[in-house]
């Protein structure tokens, strides 16, 4: 059973319904024991990272997040909560990727959404995925390249488009939103 986090952030169903078209069960949860008890743990989330923040910390889910042992994949938000630090409402995150999460400077079209490809990718979640394939982003805040970084997309700055650490995998990009490149990533996600 895969563990879709609950946390008051948005795009759930977008999670939910590739995971049903790859044949997966999957329950949305703010539960302690059943994150824990999850073969997987998907941590996906659109939204703001201070109320985000808040919402785990009241649960004391930001515990159990950097607890898991087990595949955790973060996507969007997810993947900026996973960060250190993010400058969106001065907020302290959870600290499994040694990277920043910044405002994307004023002097192109922010929030960057729509397609974009890599400038690098490596990794266990992009086998059979080239460089040049598009995937999706909407986010107006991104994660500086570090030694965690997997993929680097470049938008106005290079930045973090996937992670990964130990069990912990992320991505800045919708990969539910991606088309079949998307369903490649998740499908290697499962796979792990």
């Amino acid at each position: 059973m895969i563990a879709v986090i609950k946390y008051n952030a948005g795009n759930i169903r977008s999670v939910i319904n590739v995971l049903s078209r790859l044949g997966q069960k999957c329950i949305v949860t703010d539960k302690k024991e059943e994150i824990i008890k999850a073969e997987k743990v998907i941590f996906p989330g659109v939204g703001e990272a201070e109320s985000a923040m808040r919402y785990l910390k009241e649960r004391d889910l930001d515990r159990v997040i950097i607890s898991l042992k087990q595949p955790v994949l973060g996507i969007c938000l997810g993947l900026q909560l996973l960060c250190r630090h993010s400058d969106e409402g001065d907020t302290e995150c959870l600290n499994i990727f040694d990277a920043e999460v910044h405002k994307f400077p004023k002097q192109d079209k922010v929030p960057h959404m729509g397609w974009n490809n890599f400038v690098s990718l490596k990794g266990e979640l992009f086998k059979g995925i080239s460089k040049d394939e598009d995937l999706y982003y909407v986010h107006s805040y991104y994660a500086t390249v570090s030694s965690c970084t997997t993929a680097v997309c470049n938008y106005i700055v290079p930045f973090s488009a996937a992670m990964q650490k130990d069990n912990y995998y992320a991505t800045q990009f919708h990969p539910e939103k991606s088309a079949s490149t998307g369903e490649q990533i998740l499908k290697n996600f499962l796979a792990l």
